[in-house]
């Protein structure tokens, strides 16, 4: 009787308001530290880099439920680097990283982000390559002082490649064309309306030379390596884990425990936990879980790449065969 006197009442108080908001948005909890492995004081933060590296969140795809919202990368990142700076007994940063590269920017900001980390704090930063740590996911791993092989990864891949869609066949077959007002010669270039000239090309080129040379200056410096065989190296191909042990790539061969092992030494300390920082709802049991999960849907990395080819050319560190 109660729910039915209630009805007309909740009835005339939709009637009477000019707009009803109703706010079903799910909140970002702050992060909570959880131990997934070891004991004492010490920390050693583990820290997931995956996926295609963009400086943009991922489109929202469907959703049924109440599933958290997507954290974009570079925002998690920043957050959990503070928290660890902040901590003390956060003495080391593993960073497990499985990615194919991404966008320049993003492994750029990445990479600053953790080595700014580390000459912040005076603590040192170990890289864990699991499956795939090529093009800009290596240049991440650029950053630590410690760079772990997993037996299986496929690395390198250095190098700068942009992609760009050329529709003006497709349309012609259909009847349509396209054109563009522009305020000079060169402001539509990369459009995929049209055919980029061999000038163009050039000053693609000279776009893509520079981006190159930042790339080989970051392998110069974080490998220490002569710039001649840094060059040698990095012409796109992509390595096995011995192959870049023997390239001075990467400094060991080994598993997780290994990278832990060496997160722990580096750091001083006999005994330590492995942390994560994670929200509730987040699976992170073991150091093999995913900071966050992947969105439901078709492959995420393909649409967020369709996503950014679509807004024109762009120039990518990125292993996409």
């Amino acid at each position: 009787m109660t729910r039915l006197l209630a009805l007309p009442v909740l009835a005339v108080m939709i009637a009477g308001c000019s707009l009803v908001t109703l706010d079903l948005t799910p909140r970002i909890r702050p992060l909570q530290e959880q131990t997934v492995e070891g004991s004492g004081r010490a920390k050693i933060l583990l820290l997931d880099v995956s996926g295609f590296l963009s400086e943009v969140g991922a489109s929202p795809g469907l959703v049924v439920g109440t599933a958290p919202p997507r954290v974009p990368l570079l925002v998690r990142l920043r957050e959990e680097l503070k928290k660890a700076a902040e901590d003390p007994d956060v003495r080391a940063l593993l960073v497990r990283i499985n990615s194919p590269g991404g966008t320049v920017t993003a492994a750029d900001i990445i990479h600053q982000e953790l080595d700014g980390w580390k000459r912040e704090t005076g603590r040192p930063v170990v890289a864990v390559m699991l499956d795939v740590a090529a093009s800009g996911g290596y240049y991440v791993a650029l950053a630590a002082d410690t760079i772990v092989a997993h037996p299986t990864s496929v690395t390198g891949s250095i190098g700068v490649i942009m992609f760009s869609l050329n529709a003006e066949g497709l349309m012609q077959k259909v009847g349509l064309s396209a054109g563009a007002i522009k305020s000079g010669e060169r402001k539509d270039m990369g459009s995929p309306f049209r055919t980029l000239t061999d000038e163009e090309r050039k000053i693609f080129q000279g776009v893509i030379d520079d981006l190159y040379a930042q790339f080989v200056a970051k392998l110069v410096a974080g490998r220490r390596l002569p710039p001649e065989t840094a060059r040698s190296v990095a012409d796109g191909r992509i390595y096995s884990a011995q192959q870049a042990l023997a390239l001075k790539l990467v400094d060991r061969v080994g598993y997780m425990p290994d990278a832990i092992d060496a997160a722990r030494r580096a750091a001083g300390v006999d005994e330590a936990r492995v942390v994560v920082y994670h929200r509730p709802r987040d699976y992170r049991a073991t150091y093999y879980a995913s900071a966050q999960a992947a969105a439901p849907g078709p492959d995420v990395p393909l649409l967020e790449l369709a996503t950014l080819l679509g807004a024109g050319p762009r120039f990518l560190y990125l292993w996409w065969p």
